[in-house]
């Protein structure tokens, strides 16, 4: 098969199979069924089997990329829909994301460290707690490689809602807005699933750090990219 034909071919798949495990995952809400895990697993065997590179899968793959700049766009509808709450807490909202992103930032400095990590991967970890959009963005600015912070924001994500939950049952949050901001700071859109299970509110306060936290990651990533150089 020519690679222009396979590109193409690739598209479809990616489409077909994001969107079936997305109909699995509404009948079925099991952890390791979310629409990301097995889509990723499915589509690295299809480009194994066919001993594709990652050029030619991104070759078509690619506009599916370029949507997520319409996305961002889109964050602005929740907050406008939720204008009330950004009135009322503006201040703890901004905080609360300006807090998430040092210590982000500080823990990922330190684990790789520890761990001897390449400054490009360290650079590509920065970014991994907001939102994709967002992510590579500032990972852009930040030196980072795009493929590498999209693995990570996902794996960050995974792990938010395994242990999003858990976590909040062992600290004691009573009001919905503490409940709802962590998940949205720490593990953005995967969080932000957990904190609308809790709640209308938790999941409206969640969107609303998610996006802050993204926003501020974009903004603040020249500086930070320059104090970690």
């Amino acid at each position: 098969m020519k690679d222009s034909m396979l590109s193409l071919v690739f598209l479809f798949v990616t489409i077909v199979v994001f969107y079936g495990n997305q109909a699995v995952y509404k009948k079925h809400q099991r952890i390791w069924l979310i629409p990301a895990i097995p889509t990723s697993i499915l589509l690295i065997a299809l480009v194994q089997a066919t001993s594709s590179s990652y050029p030619l899968y991104f070759k078509d793959t690619q506009w599916l990329v370029w949507l997520l700049g319409p996305a961002t766009v889109a964050f602005a509808l929740p907050i406008y829909q939720n204008r009330r709450i950004v009135r009322k807490y503006w201040m703890a909202l901004v905080a609360g994301s300006l807090v998430s992103i040092a210590v982000s930032v500080v823990v990922t400095l330190l684990v790789a460290q520890a761990l001897s990590l390449d400054k490009e991967i360290t650079r590509s970890l920065l970014s991994r707690s907001v939102s994709t959009p967002f992510a590579l963005e500032a990972t852009a600015n930040l030196g980072g490689t795009a493929q590498l912070t999209g693995v990570f924001v996902i794996i960050t994500g995974l792990f938010g809602i395994v242990l999003g939950e858990v976590i909040l049952t062992l600290i004691p949050l009573r009001s919905r807005l503490a409940k709802g901001a962590p998940l949205g700071t720490a593990a953005h859109g995967f969080g932000l699933s957990i904190a609308r299970s809790l709640g209308n509110e938790e999941g409206a306060v969640a969107s609303l750090t998610m996006i802050f936290s993204g926003v501020l990651m974009v903004v603040l990533s020249p500086l930070i990219a320059r104090m970690v150089a």
